[in-house]
């Protein structure tokens, strides 16, 4: 039944970065090979699909794949030639997903270095298995790949720039003498008292290496970075980031570094910025001049009560005090801008007028 169905091949090729330099793997030489396949098989050619240097692994975005995908979709071809059951895919997962549109669709699959017929039951489950050596193998890579990177990191090599403080030497990391002790003196600094505001401050002011652009961020990336008192953390952006100890010469003593944090959660709590807060960072403390905190209280009954308040005095307001006395002053304003324009401006205009009509006449 399917010998007797035209075959319109839809040729895919595909290169990752990795395999680029194999030879045999370019994509000039997998389309020769697959052209003569098909003028041998007697496959009609309807396309050239091509990636390059995109991997196949779960995630990653083959735009022409998605095409040809379409194409299938929409009649205009239905067999995909490639050259090896690895150039479409390595996961079992999406070979799955694969399969299962191949069979809705009526299409089908010719890997030149691969038997594979994906139009019977043996077929389909000769390539479950390749596939399934292709993702071991993957997988395989992937650990060794980790346990090199953990003993590269263990080892001081640390897989990203040297931050500041830092310079690398033989691939791994030490204290720059140059530029080490701004770090500590950050630390100090902060440490003392001083806000990232006050420190960004003074070295715009004395040009610390040089520089006028520090910024609040960069001092806070600095207090922040684990590396400065001797650790590294990978992945810190993922699920489960790895905490490695002692990898590199601190810069701080443990004991300043984690005070540091303490320091700036404090700091945290007394200024966090908030949308409830209506009047955050605007009131001051009439008595120190302090910039007031923000608090809230919820009652039983859900409902939820702002208060601003200053630590050092003990002072406490009601934010409805503030927004009472701040309605009534512009309520004040509003009156008085009213009256100005009803009785003052026009008097005035008068005056400012009449001068000018009597140098006219004169």
């Amino acid at each position: 039944m399917y010998d007797d169905v035209k075959k319109v091949a839809g040729i895919y090729i595909r290169v990752s970065t990795e395999d680029q330099a194999r030879e045999g793997f370019s994509l000039p030489e997998q389309e020769k090979r697959l052209r003569a396949m098909c003028e041998y098989k007697g496959y009609e050619i309807y396309d050239v699909y091509q990636d390059a240097g995109i991997s196949a692994k779960t995630g990653n975005k083959r735009p022409e794949f998605e095409r040809l995908l379409q194409d299938i979709k929409d009649r205009k071809c239905n067999t995909i030639v490639v050259l090896k059951l690895d150039r479409l895919t390595r996961s079992v997962y999406d070979w799955e997903n694969i399969l299962k549109f191949l069979e809705e669709n009526e299409a089908y699959l010719d890997c030149a270095n691969d038997d594979i017929n994906t139009t019977s039951a043996n077929g389909k489950m000769i390539s479950r298995i390749l596939t399934s050596v292709s993702q071991q193998e993957i997988e395989r890579t992937s650990e060794r790949t980790k346990v090199g990177l953990v003993g590269a990191i263990k080892a001081g090599h640390i897989p990203h720039k040297a931050p500041l403080g830092y310079t690398r030497k033989d691939k791994t990391l030490v204290p720059d003498m140059k530029t080490k002790d701004v770090i500590v003196r950050i630390f100090n600094l902060y440490h003392s008292g001083l806000s990232y505001q006050k420190i960004k401050n003074i070295f715009n002011e004395e040009k610390v290496l040089g520089k006028t652009n520090w910024y609040d961020t960069t001092i806070l990336k600095i207090l922040e970075n684990e590396i400065y008192k001797g650790n590294f953390v990978h992945g810190k952006r993922t699920k489960h980031p790895t905490y490695y100890k002692d990898v590199v010469e601190p810069l701080v003593s443990r004991e300043l570094w984690e005070e540091c944090q303490v320091q700036q959660k404090k700091n945290s709590r007394s200024y966090q910025r908030t949308l409830t807060y209506l009047f955050l960072q605007k009131l001051k403390c009439p008595k120190c001049g302090r910039i007031l905190g923000g608090k809230a209280t919820t009652k039983k009954n859900g409902n939820s009560y702002f208060y601003y308040y200053c630590n050092d005095c003990k002072l406490t307001i009601k934010e409805a005090v503030v927004e009472e006395y701040i309605s009534q002053f512009i309520d004040d304003i509003v009156e008085y801008d009213s009256v100005v324009n009803q009785f003052f401006l026009p008097m005035i205009k008068q005056k400012i007028e009449n001068p000018k009509k009597k140098l006219r006449q004169n």
